[in-house]
């Protein structure tokens, strides 16, 4: 089993990675493929690393709408076709920032490193 700061440093990687691709904006985004599926894999790959992080420490941050998280993932795997580009640009906009900073301040508390 790995240590959660392995997962939290994947996360916080996805997260960057996002916010270059999302760099150019919403329409840039809607009309470039390769953005999009770039986007939706670090999207799966984020909550695929939610998902092995402790018991522990999902309980110890409630805040953080892991099971959303886990369902998401599983639209993005599973349910490909029905995937509501809009609602993704949404979910960047929205719900990432939030997930970043606190995914960034477990990282610190474990005494990992922040940044990547």
């Amino acid at each position: 089993m790995k240590d959660d700061a392995v997962y939290l440093r994947h996360i916080v990687e996805c997260l960057a990675a996002i916010r270059t691709y999302a760099a150019e904006g919403r329409e840039s985004f809607l009309a470039d493929r390769k953005t999009q599926k770039a986007t939706l894999r670090e999207l799966q790959e984020l909550a695929e690393s939610t998902q092995r992080l402790s018991t522990g420490l999902k309980t110890a941050h409630p805040e953080i709408p892991w099971l959303a998280i886990a369902g998401f993932r599983n639209v993005l795997v599973h349910d490909y076709l029905g995937i509501s580009l809009p609602r993704v640009w949404e979910v960047l906009e929205r719900d990432l920032p939030t997930l970043e900073r606190a995914v960034t301040t477990m990282l610190e508390r474990s005494g990992g490193q922040g940044q990547s």
